[in-house]
């Protein structure tokens, strides 16, 4: 597989890395009524993108250049306060590895599962795999991007029934913030410091895991 073949795939949602049965905060955000349509859904869209999506494409992307991943994996588990969000991260990263691990046999894949029985963050498996594919850090750092928003967006497609074609207009017109987000996480992977890495917070997301993973009754795992 080109590594051209291998972005399109990794950037793909339907890749089975089990990332459709999460929302990204979504469903707790149009719980609280604070996402209720495409307008709405766009802003928080944005938001997530400057900082989880910001984090996780710089993570990524030190990844995919071969940085350490103990010492990225400690840096993600900093930049993730709520449990409920490092839980799901470590489960994610899981099931990406497993689906890596069948697309791109690798020896730094095999590595990365006997270093982490647990899982490694999804961010820092995910530029491993990258790395494995083929792909560039730049290209993984637009992956991440993508993914930060993508995920939720089509999250808010079946929680609310918004308009599809919608929803992919703002995901259209975020394309310059995303690929302003991928620029400045590639800046600073390749700085080499996973102390100097982006550290953006979203309070509001944090509060949203910890309360989402109370619910008896919910539609998406976070």
């Amino acid at each position: 597989m080109t590594p051209s073949a291998a972005f399109l795939l990794l950037a793909d949602g339907r890749f089975p890395a089990g990332g459709h049965a999460h929302s990204g905060g979504a469903e707790a955000a149009v719980k609280a009524g604070r996402v209720h349509d495409t307008a709405s859904m766009t802003a928080f869209l944005t938001g997530r993108l400057h900082t989880t999506g910001l984090v996780a494409a710089a993570l990524a992307a030190s990844a995919a250049a071969g940085q350490d991943t103990l010492l990225l994996d400690a840096a993600a588990e900093a930049r993730t306060p709520s449990p409920a969000l490092r839980d799901t991260s470590r489960r994610l990263g899981r099931q990406l590895l497993r689906a890596a691990r069948a697309a791109w046999p690798h020896p730094e894949l095999d590595r990365l599962a006997g270093e982490f029985p647990r899982g490694a963050h999804q961010s820092v498996v995910l530029g491993a795999t990258a790395r494995a594919a083929g792909l560039t850090p730049a290209q993984t750092a637009s992956v991440a991007a993508y993914e930060s928003v993508n995920g939720p967006a089509t999250a808010c497609i079946r929680l609310l029934g918004l308009d599809p074609y919608e929803v992919a207009a703002a995901l259209a017109r975020l394309a310059p913030r995303l690929d302003a987000v991928a620029d400045a996480a590639l800046d600073a992977a390749l700085r080499g410091d996973p102390d100097e890495l982006p550290a953006a917070s979203a309070p509001l997301l944090d509060v949203y895991a910890e309360q989402h993973r109370s619910w008896k009754v919910r539609l998406f795992a976070s």
